[in-house]
């Protein structure tokens, strides 16, 4: 994709397409001269209070205790933390707490887009300082912090970090942590598996989920994922986790297609899907045979949505909304029927072809029935939104939805229910 100054002379363009050897199948785009519209989310406040939104103040999980080891609560149970309801914070003193663990031997983690003044880089160099073994996954390709994470590697290195600057020919899109602890000659994992960056600065305006676990399923699996980036021929079998670019468009096709034959067979069948976008055209043509078959789709999009809805015959089993409001929706995360014994899985790609074939990308089960039960929850909030929500009809007219007589601000409803559910449990 190829955006280019609208107002640029026809000739400078001629050349430009020339030199960078575009061809037909490229897209070239006519834009504005500014494009880097992140840079907005930095803009000084200017004029009155009432112009701006009151500050949201973050809710601390009510499995992680002030004080107390974060290892050892995940260790009793998996933990979903939801940015930016709860404190990117945790994270932070998790890394913290790895970093002084006189038993903790390693530390591996993906790094994409990091904070202007990170807050895990600081813990990562801490951690090598303490005589840790640290390890980072680079990304080189990160759209506009190419040059940031090339200096945040240099810095790394010259502390002693080892850096890998991605694979070769795929861009590592993955958000992963694994935290090693050897005790006793036992060796206990701790895995970090996310929707979005390991970065405090957009934590705090970008919805996302990362799952903490002990859980020998996932750490065993993400322990292979960061063996596959040492040595990138090396591909292990897994089991649970869904790796991109290797195992994910089969196991979508997989998913789909046991609810057409739920369906078929009579049986309930559903599928509810959260992503910021969706392009591929396999999978889009899956989900109009499923939608032909009778199962129900519903889908809450935010950015690119290619697929056309409500069309007798076609898609009249599926619907879809889109979420633009105070925090930029990034979470992405799917809901499969099962015939009841519903599966649950976070992802860090979208269903477009780019993170399907190109990118390494990780979608991860939830097997945590009380964090089963949240994301339901939230999806079904997030589906009443009747404030903020935009109905993605057939012409993508964008018309907002107006239903029911209560009003429905999802992300503040969210936001209450995160409250309410972390202070019944800090009470009990």
């Amino acid at each position: 994709r190829f955006i280019y100054d609208r107002e640029m002379p026809a000739d400078m363009l001629r050349m430009l397409t020339k030199m960078l050897n575009f061809g037909p199948d490229d897209v070239i785009i006519p834009g504005d001269r500014y494009h880097n519209f992140k840079d907005f989310m930095r803009f000084p406040h200017l004029g009155k209070k009432k112009y701006y939104y009151e500050p949201l103040i973050p809710v601390d999980h009510r499995d992680i205790q002030p004080g107390k080891s974060i290892l050892s609560a995940i260790k009793k149970k998996d933990i979903m933390l939801f940015f930016p309801y709860h404190p990117f914070d945790h994270f932070i003193d998790l890394l913290r707490e790895a970093s002084i663990d006189p038993y903790v031997t390693s530390i591996q983690i993906t790094l994409y887009r990091l904070a202007a003044n990170s807050s895990v880089i600081n813990a990562l160099m801490n951690a090598v300082r303490n005589g840790k073994k640290v390890t980072t996954v680079v990304e080189l390709q990160a759209r506009f912090d190419e040059e940031a994470n090339i200096l945040w590697g240099n810095k790394l290195m010259e502390e002693g970090v080892k850096v890998i600057y991605g694979v070769p020919g795929l861009k590592v899109h993955a958000k992963l942590c694994l935290i090693t602890r050897s005790k006793n000659d036992i060796i206990q994992r701790y895995a970090a598996v996310g929707t979005g960056n390991f970065n405090e600065d957009t934590a705090r305006v970008y919805t996302d989920h990362l799952l903490l676990t002990s859980n020998k399923k996932i750490t065993n699996e993400v322990f292979k994922t960061f063996n596959f980036f040492n040595v990138n021929y090396r591909k292990d079998n897994y089991y649970h986790l869904v790796i991109s670019p290797f195992f994910l468009r089969n196991r979508m096709n997989l998913l789909i297609e046991n609810e057409i034959k739920n369906a078929k067979e009579g049986k309930k069948a559903y599928i509810y899907l959260k992503l910021n976008n969706i392009s591929d055209a396999e999978i889009i043509n899956l989900l109009y045979e499923a939608s032909q078959a009778g199962v129900k789709i519903r889908m809450i999009v935010r950015g690119m949505f290619s697929l056309v809805t409500g069309v007798k015959g076609l898609s009249e089993n599926i619907e879809a909304i889109g979420i633009v409001d105070r925090f930029l929706e990034h979470t992405r995360f799917m809901i499969f029927c099962n015939d009841g014994n519903e599966e649950y899985y976070i992802s860090s790609a979208d269903l477009m072809t780019r993170n399907i074939e190109h990118r390494i990308e990780v979608t991860c089960p939830v097997f945590d029935k009380s964090i089963k039960s949240e994301l339901k929850r939230i999806f079904e909030i997030q589906w009443a939104d009747n404030v903020k929500a935009r109905i993605l009809d057939p012409a993508l007219s964008n018309k907002m939805v107006k239903t029911g007589k209560d009003i429905v601000h999802s992300q503040m409803e969210v936001y209450n229910y995160i409250k309410k559910v972390n202070a019944k449990c800090s009470e009990k």
